[in-house]
């Protein structure tokens, strides 16, 4: 019984020295060409807010702490970063259709009224994540004013989803 433990332990520190050599690619782009920041003025109090909170999984740069280096921890983060991205992306956010950008503003203030965002596992090692209530209400601020500009400058038809 005790080879049978010693044998699977060594072959378990194997796989674990392994898997470190298989990293998934950085996400540190850097192109601003579609930043939301290009199209919409966004106050510095919630550009400082967004790029504490939400940058490193909903932008293409994100900021690695030193464990990122290990494995699987790297997959676990690339994991969340790749999923934040896929629901908004800051750095891609003009880009989008009209009225996605419409939706997606609303989407923010939502998730941010709610609490939701940032998630609870990056709150818990990132202390400055932790929205206070006048973070909070300085992004909503901001989502209702960049939503009525957009209510104001385009037809009402243009920022709903087409109907296929």
């Amino acid at each position: 019984m005790k080879k049978i433990i010693r044998i699977s332990l060594t072959i378990l520190l194997v796989i674990l020295i392994v898997i470190q050599f298989i990293k998934p690619v950085k996400n540190t782009s850097g192109s601003v060409a579609n930043d939301i920041t290009t199209k919409y003025i966004v106050p510095d109090t919630v550009m400082h807010t967004l790029k504490t909170a939400c940058y490193d999984c909903h932008s293409n740069h994100s900021e690695y702490p030193w464990y990122w280096s290990f494995q699987p921890v790297a997959w676990f983060m690339n994991g969340h970063i790749n999923n934040g991205k896929r629901h908004l992306n800051f750095s891609d956010f003009t880009s989008y259709n009209l009225w996605r950008q419409y939706k997606t503003l609303e989407e923010i203030n939502d998730e941010v009224k709610s609490g939701d965002m940032p998630i609870t596992s990056y709150k818990l090692i990132h202390a400055d994540a932790h929205l206070s209530g006048k973070q909070k209400a300085d992004i909503q601020n901001w989502v209702a004013v960049t939503r009525k500009e957009l209510e104001n400058k385009y037809p009402a038809d243009s920022l709903k989803k087409p109907k296929k």
